[in-house]
């Protein structure tokens, strides 16, 4: 299930389109989650995207540099909480299963690894297109 969602979310992603032109399923952020998540708070919800957004490198950066399953599922499990608590649902949805891969699998940790890179490219445009 997991995957079937991160799937359709890569696939509706529309490059060009702006936060304003984008309908609510087919945006990087849950903004009616984040809402409820801050109650509303404006400054909150643009101090807990900033935030991701100047995490999002070091995600990449502790997945990159696992050098075990346990430092692996340690960075995707974190990368899975930041984004289930922003509403990120795909990208969260892809860390879960890179969370759950075998690691000794070296071609698939890395495409887990491209995968979650494109998903923080998403979150991290549609951030920068929302906060500017």
């Amino acid at each position: 299930m997991a995957i079937v969602s991160a799937m359709k979310s890569e696939e509706i992603e529309k490059p060009g389109t702006t936060v304003s032109e984008a309908s609510p399923s087919e945006r990087p952020l849950d903004l009616v989650h984040l809402s409820k998540y801050t109650f509303g708070d404006r400054s909150l919800e643009a101090e807990l995207m900033g935030l991701f957004r100047s995490q999002a490198g070091v995600y990449i950066s502790r997945l990159e540099a696992a050098a075990n399953a346990k430092d692996w599922r340690d960075a995707a499990h974190s990368l899975k909480g930041s984004a289930r608590s922003l509403g990120a649902w795909a990208l969260a949805d892809i860390a879960e299963v890179a969370e759950h891969r075998d690691f000794d699998d070296t071609s698939t940790r890395h495409a887990d690894l491209a995968r979650v890179r494109d998903s923080i490219a998403v979150v991290s445009a549609f951030i920068d297109d929302l906060m500017s």
